[in-house]
């Protein structure tokens, strides 16, 4: 299998992507001709963006924030839901400090975010 090199050759491949997306179907064998390439360019686009768009862990202030707009909390109300100070919740926003093991289970229990982003893992 080639690679793709330049984002040139990498636009090129997204088009025929998009060409072949509507000829291929669950019901496509995957012996078919169209399917095979579909399949070699995907993997071919996937590697690519690994090296180029790597996708990097959330930050665990960043996935709070967007688990208090899910749950419609403001500091206050998470962290009372917490447990803490309010000068702790901005405290740990502001990378003055990091949760303590007992605020990380609250996170990890109350806000449903997983441990691992929790502990930084």
């Amino acid at each position: 299998m080639t690679r793709i090199k330049t984002k040139e050759a990498y636009e090129a491949t997204m088009e025929r992507i998009e060409e072949l997306l509507p000829l291929v179907t669950d019901e496509t064998p995957l012996t078919d001709k169209n399917s095979v390439e579909l399949d070699l360019l995907s993997e071919m686009v996937a590697e690519y963006e690994d090296e180029h768009f790597p996708i990097k862990t959330p930050q665990l202030v960043d996935v709070m924030k967007l688990r208090m707009y899910e749950m419609g909390l403001n500091q206050v109300r998470l962290a009372k839901l917490l447990g803490v100070s309010t000068s702790r919740i901005s405290d740990i926003f502001n990378g003055r400090c990091e949760p303590t093991l007992q605020v990380a289970r609250k996170i990890c229990k109350e806000m449903d975010i997983d441990a691992n982003i929790v502990l930084g893992v």
